[in-house]
Parts: C-alpha cells; sequence; structure tokens
C-alpha cells in the first residue's frame, strides 16, 4: 500500500521548506511510477483511483508553489506505464492522453466555466457535452488503413503501446474489415468483461487447477481479467476468454467523422461497432449531472464495472480550439463515483512482513458485503494510522471499498465502543524472525518513515525467497541455470534458505545430505526431483551444469556482491559507488560496522561518497547492525571471493560526465554500454535533465530524444560514441 496514500496532508504544501518539498517530489514520482506499472502493466492495481489522483493533485500543487523543483521525471508529463517487455511495441500516431477529474458537482460546473473562458463564450451562449460510463477496463486503439485493422496497440505510456492486434482480432465486438470507412481511422475505446463471464472464467480456472493438483491463480477482479486475457502473449488463450469493447474516441483520422462528439459516435455504430447505450448529449450542467445521477443509479444492475461518468465538449470544432493541457485534453473531464462503504467489526489486527521487509497491518474483519463484493480484510497501512485513527481490536469501523484494491478501514464509529478496548501495541521487533523493526529517519527533516521494516534482510522468512531471487538476478550473482522458480522451489523445499546454502549445494549432493535426481518430462524439461519424488526445480539441462554455473560464480566483482546482498536503497548504482570508494569487501563491512557511531570517521567517511546521502548510509548501518545479516554474510564469504574493485579511468573524455542511453544499440547490448562508459569513469542515467552531458541514441530513440533536443544536450550516434570514447 501506498504510504502517502493516507498521509498526504501531514505537512500542509503551504508549509513545505524548499528541501522537504524536493524530497516529497521524489518519493511522490517514486510512489506513483510504481502505481502506473502495477496497475497498467501488472493489472494489479494497489491504490485507489481516489489515493492515486490525490498522489498526483499533490505533486501538481507542490511543483505549482516551487516550480523551480519540478523533475525531469515529473508525473505531470506522464500517462500510463511503458509497455512490457513481452510485447513489440507500437507508437501511436495520436497519443492517448489520460482525463483531468472531477469529484463533485462544483468541479463540473468550474469545468463549464473554464470551458467558456477559453472560447470566449457568455454564460447564456448553448454548449453542448456528451455524457457517457466511464468502463472500468482496457484502453485500446484500433487502426484501420482502407478499411482493414491494421494494428491494435494498448495505451502503454501514452507514446507507445503494446501490439495485441491478433488478440484483439479474436473478440467479436473487433471488426477485422469496416466498409465505406476513411482510409485512415484509429478508433479507441475500452475492452472490457461482463460480470457474469468474469466469475465464469474464475470457475474454469479453478476446476483446472484442481484437476491439475495446482493452486488456482485467478483474477481479482473483472478489469484484472479483461486487461490479462488481452495482454496474452498466446493469442489462442485471448480467443478462449470472452471480451467486449465499446468505442468512444478516435486517434489519426483521414476525415471528420462530423461535426460533433456525438455524430462521430453515431458513425462508429454505423460502422458496426457497439457504443455504451447510456451516452446522452446534455445541453447544459443541470442535463449533465443530472445523466451522471441517473447512471449512478443504473451502477449496481449494470453487468459490467463503471467508475465514473465522461464529459466532452460535444462540438469536434471547439475541441480543436480548447486542444491539450499537460497530460490531459482541456475538453474533456470524468466525475469519478464515490467510494463504497459498510460498517462491521474489527475481530484482529495481524502484523504481515512484505517481501522488502514492510510490516502492514491488515484488519480481520467480520465478513460484510461492499459494493457486491464480500469483505473480510481491510488495510490499515501503518503504524501511524492505526495511531491516527485509534483503531482498536472489537471496534466497530466503517470500511471503505474504492475501485478494485485492498479495502480500507475509514474511521472508528467511537459511540459503539466497549469499554476497556486496549490500544494496539505495534511491534518493535519482526513477528516472523524476532529481527528489530525498525522507521527510517529522513535525512532532510530528521522525521521517521510511517512504514517500520524488518532488519534481518537474509534471514527473515518472509523475505528470503524475494531476497534470494535477487541474490542471483542478472545484475547480481547471475547464477547460470539458477532462476526464480527454481530458487522458489528449492526454498519450499528447505534445500537453500540463505545464499551461502547455493555454494553447498554440491558438497552437500556428493555428503549425501540432500539427493537430486533428474527425470526427463516431455512436456517441462528435465526436472529435478527429491528423494521423495516431488520436483524441486524446472527447465535445467542436469544436476553437474547447475553445479558448475555455481562453481562459476564463486569468484565476483565487490560490485556485484555488494548489490546481491539486497540492503535496503542499495542497488546497483549504489553498489558500484561503496566498491570503488572502498576498493574491496572486506573494507566495506568493516566501514559498515564502525559507521554505526554516527559521530565516528566511518560515518562520516561513508557520507563524503558523491551520490551517497544519509538514508542509503542507514540502510547500510541497519543491515550490519543485525547479528543475523552479519552471520549470513560471514557464511558467504566462507564460499566465495569478492574480487578488487576495478578504478575508473579518471583520465578519458567521458570522466565525469553524465551520460544516458536511448534506443536501440546495434553494436552492444545495453548492459555492456553501461559498464563500459562506467568504466570509464562516467555516470550512466536513466532519464534526461539539464544536468545531462551526452545522450547516445540509437534506432527507435522516442521521447528522450525530444527532450535531449529541447534541453540543449549534445546528442551523439552510437558510432559517434565510439568514436569520442576510442572505442
Amino acid at each position: 500500500m501506498n504510504k502517502y496514500a493516507s498521509n498526504l496532508d501531514a505537512i500542509p504544501v503551504g508549509k513545505l521548506a524548499p528541501d522537504e518539498a524536493a524530497e516529497e517530489l521524489a518519493r511522490l514520482a517514486a510512489e506513483i511510477a510504481d502505481a502506473d506499472a502495477a496497475y497498467y502493466n501488472d493489472d494489479a492495481p494497489d491504490i485507489t483511483d481516489a489515493q492515486y489522483d490525490a498522489l498526483r493533485r499533490r505533486n501538481l500543487l507542490i511543483e505549482k508553489r516551487f516550480p523551480k523543483l519540478k523533475r525531469a521525471d515529473s508525473p505531470s508529463d506522464k500517462v500510463g506505464a511503458s509497455p512490457s517487455a513481452g510485447f513489440e511495441k507500437a507508437k501511436h500516431a495520436v497519443p492517448m492522453l489520460s482525463l483531468d477529474n472531477a469529484f463533485g458537482d462544483e468541479d463540473v460546473a468550474e469545468f463549464d466555466k473554464r470551458v467558456r473562458k477559453f472560447l470566449g463564450l457568455a454564460e447564456e451562449s448553448e454548449l453542448a457535452f456528451t455524457a457517457e460510463p466511464k468502463i472500468d477496463g482496457l484502453s485500446l486503439s484500433l487502426r484501420y488503413e482502407k478499411g482493414v485493422l491494421v494494428l491494435a496497440a494498448t495505451r502503454g505510456d501514452g507514446e507507445t503501446g503494446e501490439n495485441v492486434t491478433i488478440n484483439a482480432l479474436t473478440i467479436a465486438d473487433i471488426p477485422e474489415r469496416l466498409k465505406a470507412a476513411p482510409d485512415i481511422l484509429e478508433v479507441r475505446g475500452e475492452v472490457f468483461m461482463s460480470h457474469e463471464e468474469f466469475e465464469a472464467l474464475n470457475t474454469r480456472l479453478t476446476r483446472e487447477a484442481e484437476a491439475e493438483e495446482k493452486e488456482p491463480k485467478l483474477f481479482a477482479n473483472p478489469r484484472n481479467a479483461a486487461a490479462g486475457s488481452l495482454r496474452q502473449l498466446d493469442a489462442a488463450i485471448t480467443a478462449s476468454r470472452p471480451l467486449h469493447f465499446f468505442a468512444y474516441a478516435w486517434g489519426e483520422v483521414s476525415e471528420a467523422l462530423g461535426e460533433t462528439q456525438w455524430d462521430a459516435l453515431q458513425r462508429f455504430k454505423k460502422l458496426g461497432f457497439k457504443i455504451n447505450p447510456l451516452t446522452k448529449r446534455c445541453k447544459d450542467v443541470a442535463r449533465m449531472l443530472a445523466q451522471y445521477a441517473e447512471i449512478e443509479r443504473k451502477r449496481a444492475a449494470l453487468d459490467y464495472d463503471i467508475d465514473g461518468v465522461v464529459y466532452k465538449v460535444d462540438r469536434l470544432d471547439y475541441q480543436a480550439r480548447l486542444g491539450f493541457v499537460s497530460r490531459h485534453p482541456r475538453w474533456a473531464i470524468a466525475h469519478k463515483f464515490p467510494a463504497e462503504k459498510a460498517t462491521t467489526v474489527l475481530e484482529d489486527i495481524e502484523i504481515q512482513v512484505g517481501r522488502t521487509g514492510k510490516l502492514t497491518p491488515v484488519a480481520r474483519l467480520k465478513p460484510v458485503t461492499v459494493g457486491g463484493v464480500v469483505v473480510a480484510n481491510a488495510t490499515l497501512h501503518n503504524a501511524d494510522e492505526i495511531e491516527r485513527k485509534d483503531v482498536r481490536i472489537g471496534d466497530w469501523v466503517v470500511i471503505q471499498r474504492a475501485g478494485d484494491v485492498i479495502p480500507q478501514v475509514v474511521e472508528v464509529v467511537l459511540e459503539k465502543r466497549k469499554k476497556g478496548a486496549r490500544k494496539f501495541k505495534f511491534p518493535e521487533r519482526c513477528p516472523v524472525c524476532g529481527s528489530h523493526a525498525v522507521n527510517e529517519v529522513n535525512p532532510l527533516t530528521g522525521k521517521a518513515d510511517v512504514d517500520r521494516r524488518c532488519t534481518g534482510g537474509l534471514v527473515c522468512p518472509a523475505q528470503a525467497v524475494e531476497r534470494l531471487k535477487h541474490f542471483v538476478s542478472r545484475r547480481a550473482f547471475d547464477i547460470e541455470g539458477l532462476g526464480e522458480k527454481q530458487i522458489t522451489s528449492f526454498f519450499e523445499q528447505e534445500i537453500i534458505k540463505e545464499p551461502a546454502d547455493i555454494f553447498t549445494l554440491r558438497q552437500r549432493q556428493e555428503a549425501g545430505e540432500i539427493s537430486l535426481y533428474t527425470y526427463k518430462n516431455k512436456a517441462d524439461g528435465d526436472l529435478y526431483l527429491d528423494k521423495e519424488g516431488k520436483p524441486v526445480a524446472t527447465n535445467l539441462k542436469s544436476i553437474e551444469n547447475l553445479f558448475d554455473g555455481i562453481d562459476a560464480k564463486r569468484e565476483i566483482s565487490s560490485a556485484r556482491f555488494i548489490n546481491a546482498l539486497g540492503i535496503r536503497h542499495v542497488g546497483e548504482t549504489n553498489a558500484r559507488l561503496f566498491a570503488s570508494h572502498y576498493g574491496d569487501v572486506a573494507a566495506f563491512y568493516e566501514a559498515a560496522v564502525m559507521a554505526r557511531d554516527a559521530e565516528g570517521e566511518a560515518y562520516q567517511d561513508m557520507l563524503s561518497i558523491d551520490g551517497i546521502g544519509a538514508l542509503v548510509a542507514q540502510g547500510v548501518i541497519d543491515f550490519f547492525d543485525e547479528a543475523h545479516n552479519r552471520d549470513a554474510v560471514d557464511r558467504l564469504l566462507a564460499e566465495v571471493t569478492p574480487l578488487a574493485a576495478e578504478v575508473a579511468n579518471t583520465q578519458s573524455p567521458v570522466a565525469g560526465k553524465t551520460v544516458v542511453f536511448t534506443g536501440t544499440l546495434e553494436t552492444m547490448t545495453r548492459d555492456e554500454a553501461k559498464a563500459r562508459a562506467q568504466s570509464l569513469g562516467a555516470k550512466v542515467s536513466g532519464s534526461i535533465s539539464a544536468k545531462t552531458d551526452y545522450l547516445v541514441a540509437g534506432p527507435g530513440a522516442g521521447s528522450k530524444l525530444k527532450k535531449a533536443e529541447g534541453l540543449g544536450v549534445e546528442v551523439l550516434t552510437e558510432e559517434q560514441w565510439a568514436m569520442l570514447i576510442g572505442s
């Protein structure tokens, strides 16, 4: 759960100091990016629409108050999320933008005033709008050329989406050919699944899983089911799923579809597309709000999910004059429905430990139906939220469910509280492994983070599998033949519990402590079985190859070793900074232990590293302050040898320069290019800013190239870059 979702007003924007504003803009950018990825790429939103909108509003308010602090990766300039790597990318001829939101009648009236003011229309002048249900599905753009569907693409990041043409052709509502259509026509709309078909799909998936004696992987809601079904790499799976499509907009067209939005929708209908039957043309704000109330009244009876009403200026010449601002059209707005609520008893508060060590309190509720869904659990976010709302076990509480995420506790019904109800005491140790649970302190504000986290990273069972997956990942130890599926299986069989166990597999096999066998299966390839015949790992060529792959990584760079430990705030870049500064892992280890003394030389030396701040340093200190972690690292060091760090070439022409790579590199991989640049003393960034010195642009370069040109950043081809570095 997003930690800002319930604490956005902890420090009012008007009272933020510049350093606090900069820190919060950075965190808001990260939180919004995570939310976008969860919603658009994973089809699994983890915050409500209202919380997401609140994050964006706060980000915009801070940017308006401190315009010079606006970030290069500002969410204000972004739509959606980057396309998934599993699909071919598809560039939109006309960007697919999102809509601004209205949450009350006064917001709709203000929207009408803004439009009139921009167009120079008097209050008494006629200004019609269309009002249509906002479908909660997956946005899709269909490009027809001379009446033939040539491309179907998801929204993606608004500029580039995923090519799902083959999958879209399996949907009955999407025609493959059109009669009497413009030569170029991009029809846009929403793919969705009905409630009845959603339930039937989950029932079928359950039966199929039971037949194979597996845990069923079910969809949480119709929106996720629709998105997950359309975004299948196997079109046959999409064809087996009941999907529908409502058309409501367009992108590039070679001729006008009419004079009004309403005319265009009727044209879609004649071409064979379905338009929503609840769409209506409204002559004024009063009629718009009346249609909103009518659609909201019918919402529960609809067999598909909607989360609001979209208003659009009807006249297309007005739409053209109004144009766009940032990521929104000026001529449209989404009027969201309020969240759905119910009251029930909070029977218990359970602390869950996530894969990153975050302790999350979950309310166990007496089951209650909220908006047609039975709710038995709700999030309480963090310790601060429990304290602020004074939530106690046994309380009657108001539950809110907005959209398709975990419901939340809104407030306590104090008049129903039982006498003697005790305040909840949030644990100071991890309930899973017993390690210390701490609140990180923001070095800029001196305030503790709202989230409490377990410090037992390498030994906490709640974090172990994800930590082990990270340990063997491509940018860490990168062990051949040992991927995420194998790690999960080995952990479940208690063959690998911590990183050092990986390097003792051969020894334990030869000593008879474990017994691994291979069994050839035509469907799955080589399977590893334990001595009882249960699968241990899949898709490995042989046990010996696995052991050889592990032995090949007994020597590894110090930077990769440090990154592999999974220390909070220490990723690939910071690991490289530490390795370069200290020279080897032994010196880094010693410095991390000594840095516990905030007044000592070791701590000050760590802070002197360019790019390492107090927050990162504290993450390192907390990690090595835990005896369990030190013991686990000691056991690992007994099996592997981290190599001394290479000294960067400070005499190269790019030493100290900031470089960004974009597009397709033809003579080397992106990782090779980054490694080469860093070995020459350059800093490699993922985003363009005024501080960027070079943008190396290969074929397919998009928004980064445009931004670099706008900022006056020097742009190099791959060949020019090679000449510059003498390669």
